[in-house]
């Protein structure tokens, strides 16, 4: 049996030990105050019965879940955290403080799905279980500020979101940030502004913008594909997008970047706003059904995830049910897409050094893993070399480095640390945020390895050929 303290409470747990049979908690595991204290689950977003008691407590999972594997503390493994919401569900305790920590250290990367023999559909289990507990306002006040400014005020409306980007562009390429950092000012505010501004993504020159501009394909035309431009990408990784639509043109399709689409919900859905993470789904519905193509390509894996799963969150809509459901099945990866045409080789050769960053939500939610990589072996003369651990989360998880600054960076170091092992010159990955945090990690180490989406790689080699 193994100890570890729980970094947050100081407590000692005892590891190992398996599940109480009586009750169903992890050994060691410590509840405050009386067992009925707190809300209970309660309402059509509690987690579902069926879910939680697919899980068997085999623990296959501990060692794919990335707190469990730098923590080694059972509460905060995937079936530490479902005993915690059976606990909830069977009323032996309610909802508290300490039990939203335990919950809310979890990165939702998914990793624990993929090696899971039960299928228990643990992202599912997270998103109602995080609802409950923002309908309880037991959430942490850190994310209870960031949900007000950022995911109701800010992302579901695209001119509040650009106009906030154009700021921040503004502030960083202006001077202005350095001239900041260097008065100290904001290591004096209240907050841990200093830690949040530091973990600010940049954003890039040039905005990504939707547009009802039809851009042709290339030779013989396959199809018309809608590409989702969504919230944030476009704003940090403009040049991924426009290479996305000159990658798609180059294989053959009519490409669409509807005007009425937006953000797709997953950062809302991760924290618990069911209800608004609907209604950005409804919209993107909309958007595409009218733009009339034939698929829906998204170049971010987060995004592709969640709408890939629209139909299980609409399922109840009577109006969405069906159209949610052929939306997901219309829903492709960009690089699943185009490993499935499959991919037009270049012709000219890209002698580079590449190591893949597995994304989350594209490893382990969509289970593609082999796509990125048949892409990127298309291309003559490029040496693919594996990272260690390349599908263990890297730590960003949407807003999660803004919230659990130690954690991530944590993993944000460890991800670095295997992928410089490997002597690449590019890290190619699939996803804004992933890329933002290696970008960052990078920095941070010195690095002048460069992080690039699996298509700019792509379209790079494309480009040699003119």
């Amino acid at each position: 049996m193994v100890s570890g303290a729980d970094p947050k409470t100081g407590e000692v747990q005892h590891l190992g030990g398996g599940i109480d049979a009586g009750h169903g908690f992890p050994y060691g595991v410590p509840f405050e105050g009386s067992l009925n204290d707190g809300p209970g689950f309660v309402g059509s977003d509690a987690p579902a019965e069926a879910d939680l008691y697919r899980c068997v407590h085999c623990g296959l999972c501990l060692s794919a879940c990335p707190t469990y594997v730098e923590t080694r503390l059972e509460t905060e493994s995937p079936r530490g955290r479902i005993a915690l919401m059976k606990a909830v569900h069977e009323g032996r305790t309610g909802i508290s403080e300490r039990l939203v920590s335990h919950w809310e250290l979890c990165l939702q990367c998914r990793a624990c799905e993929a090696v899971c023999p039960s299928g228990v559909p643990y992202g599912r289990l997270m998103e109602h279980t995080r609802a409950q507990v923002r309908e309880s306002n037991l959430e942490s006040p850190e994310l209870n500020r960031l949900s007000r400014l950022f995911l109701t005020a800010a992302l579901p409306h695209n001119g509040r979101l650009r106009l906030a980007g154009h700021l921040m562009r503004l502030y960083q390429k202006s001077g202005l940030q350095g001239l900041v950092r260097r008065t100290g000012l904001l290591k004096a505010l209240p907050g841990g502004l200093d830690q949040m501004e530091a973990q600010m993504p940049v954003m890039g020159n040039h905005f990504f913008t939707p547009s009802s501009q039809v851009y042709p394909a290339q030779g013989e035309r396959r199809m018309t594909v809608g590409l989702l431009s969504g919230c944030v990408m476009p704003m940090m990784q403009g040049e991924a997008m426009r290479a996305a639509v000159r990658v798609l043109q180059r294989n053959g399709c009519d490409v669409v970047i509807p005007t009425g689409q937006g953000c797709c919900g997953a950062l809302n859905l991760h924290a618990g706003d069911l209800e608004l993470g609907r209604q950005l789904a409804r919209r993107n519905i909309d958007a595409f059904r009218a733009a009339g193509v034939d698929s829906i390509i998204t170049a971010s894996a987060g995004c592709g995830s969640s709408m890939k799963e629209y139909g299980d969150l609409l399922r109840d809509d009577a109006a969405y049910a069906d159209v949610a459901h052929e939306f997901a099945e219309s829903t492709r990866d960009i690089n699943e897409f185009l490993a499935g045409l499959p991919v037009d080789p270049p012709r000219s050769e890209l002698s580079w050094r590449v190591t893949m960053q597995d994304p989350c939500h594209l490893a382990h939610a969509q289970r593609i893993t082999e796509a990125p990589r048949q892409v990127l072996r298309s291309i003559p003369g490029l040496q693919l070399t594996e990272m260690a651990e390349s599908s263990l989360c890297c730590g960003s998880a949407g807003f999660y480095s803004l919230l659990q600054r130690d954690m991530s960076q944590r993993l944000q170091r460890r991800k670095i640390g295997n992928a410089l092992a490997t002597e690449a010159q590019v890290i190619a990955s699939a996803n804004p945020g992933c890329m933002a945090q290696l970008e960052q990690g990078l920095r941070d180490a010195a690095s002048d390895m460069r992080v690039m989406h699996v298509v700019e790689i792509l379209d790079a080699a494309y480009r040699i050929e003119r």
